[in-house]
Parts: structure tokens; sequence; C-alpha cells
């Protein structure tokens, strides 16, 4: 607790501020890396987190602090055996990284043999955010943590086509049912009933919506407001693009069994065309011109904070 002389003298968020205003850059402990030949990989690494904090150099000095340190820290993942904080970020690999967050841990043996469910809805892992604030500030600084991130587009088309354009109990009643009443002209009682088939086209006109008439997702939601990669310093930053060669370095640089490599598998739908550029293009058709762009000013910090190149 705040003590009461700091409560009346400071704005409660003051108190908070030192606790993770991200440090000068420090160098990723390599002591586990064996081998040569993650020399690109690790050129790549120092090369967007150095970018990263150039950014955020400029950024941080006009950004106000709003949020507690648990909202911050709502999305983080811990694995204490390993010292690791992951930040999810839906639709850029992370079930998978769940899964390998469980074989580290100790609760699999492999990640390969862990369901969907048990990944998302088993409760195996916990939060930063379930610690007390000296247990949240102590995994803060002294674990490392790292977030992995894809083309900002690219992953909201991704988390369109898994769920609204496929079966699901959850996404069509709650969110499909609210935005075809909204933005459909003439729906009829079949698609306001269930909320299936809801467009991509109706999908945006949602998501630029200030008045929105459901909230908003963390599968869709900015990364700069899921993982606040301006006040948290990420001392890893992994690519959806690059996931595979990324993700085994990372496994490299924390210790994790030389058995242990990052699943290849596609956690759902692998009978579908993974989203690509191409596939982006095609659902952008759908869009008129200012969608597009007001779609991707949406996404702006994300496009400049991890350097992807507007579409």
């Amino acid at each position: 607790r705040v003590p009461e002389q700091q409560r009346t003298s400071e704005s409660p968020l003051s108190w908070f501020r030192g606790l993770y205003l991200p440090p000068a850059l420090h160098p990723l402990n390599k002591t586990f890396v064996k081998g040569g030949e993650w020399q690109d990989t690790d050129s790549s690494q120092e090369k967007r987190r150095a970018f990263l904090q150039n950014f955020c150099r400029k950024y941080n000095s006009r950004k106000k602090l709003q949020s507690h340190l648990v909202h911050l820290v709502s999305r983080i993942y811990v694995e204490d055996r390993h010292k690791v904080l992951y930040c999810e970020v839906p639709k850029a690999g992370c079930s998978n990284w769940k899964r390998v967050l469980m074989v580290l841990s100790g609760l699999a043996a492999s990640a390969n043999n862990i369901s969907h469910d048990d990944v998302h809805y088993g409760k195996h892992l916990r939060k930063l955010d379930s610690y007390d604030l000296k247990g949240i500030y102590t995994r803060l600084n002294m674990y490392t943590k790292f977030i992995f991130v894809r083309d900002p587009m690219e992953r909201l088309v991704s988390a369109f086509r898994d769920k609204f354009e496929h079966p699901n109990s959850y996404y069509h009643p709650v969110f499909g049912k609210a935005i075809i009443k909204k933005y459909r002209h003439n729906a009829d009682e079949e698609a306001l009933k269930t909320g299936s088939g809801v467009k991509f086209k109706e999908f945006i006109q949602y998501l630029l919506d200030s008045h929105r008439p459901v909230g908003m997702d963390i599968h869709w939601e900015q990364v700069s407001k899921l993982c606040y990669p301006c006040l948290i310093n990420y001392d890893f930053i992994g690519k959806f693009e690059t996931l595979e060669e990324d993700a085994n370095y990372f496994l490299q640089l924390v210790g994790a069994p030389a058995n242990l490599k990052f699943p290849k598998f596609k956690d759902r739908h692998s009978s579908d065309e993974r989203t690509s550029t191409e596939v982006v293009r095609q659902y952008l058709k759908e869009l008129s011109k200012e969608e597009r762009q007001l779609t991707y000013d949406f996404y702006y910090l994300d496009y400049l904070m991890f350097n992807y190149t507007s579409p």
C-alpha cells in the first residue's frame, strides 16, 4: 500500500511510474547459446530492440501514464523455472508459445500433445497480475521479457477468419449478432438470431466505430495496448514472419532443454490456407479506400513500433 503521506502529496499513478519505464538497453544473456548459426537471427534481434528503444524515447516523452501497473501486466504469462515473462499477442503464435511455457515449467512432457482447450482454458499458466506488487516488480526487473508480434493487417485478417468464418459459440452470438444488427441493412431473421456470416466490411465498420455495440477483444486489440512496449522493456522481440528461427533462438537464450523445439503445427483450422500478404490483399479489396486508410491509422503505432511497412 502507498503510505498516507505519499498518497496526499502525489497522484496515485506517480508511485508506479518508476517501476516499468524502460531502463537503458542492456545486452541479452547469451551464455546458453551454442554454435554460430544464430548470427543473423541475433543481428536482427539487436536491430529490433534498438529500433523500438529509439522509437519509445521519442514517443514516451509525450505520453502521459494513465494505466495502473496491474493492468499493464495483465497479458503477461510467467514461467518461473527459466525466469521468463511472455506477453501474449493473439494470432502471432500465442497458442504454441503457451504450450512451450507449459513444457518449460514441467506441466507437460511435449508441446505436441497439449490440446487447444488445455492451452486456453486449462488455467495451467500463471499471469503476472496474479502476484502482489513486489512479485510483479521483482519479475519485471529480473526475468527475461519477450514478445512476438505480427504485421498488423495480417493479424487482423487472421483474427477475422478464425472467429467469424468458422462456427464459434462465443464470437457469433456475442460479437456477430451485435455487428449484424448495427451494420447490416435489412438483415434477415436467421442472421440476427445466430450472428453467423459477418462480412469483413461489417467487421471493419465495427472496429472503426467509436460507439461500438460491443467492446474490443484481445484478438484485434493493438499490441501497443496489450503489451505496452514503451512502458515495459522487452528483452526479446520476435516476429511471426520469422517465427520458427526467432523462437528456437530464444529457447537457447533462456537455457531450455535441447530437445525442446518450437512447434510447427497450425493450432486450429489446419486445412485453411495461412493468412498471407496475398490473402490480406483479397480481404482489403472489400473495403473502400477510406476504410483501408482508417484501418491502417487504427494500427499506426503497431506499424511504427515494430518497423512494419504500411500496406
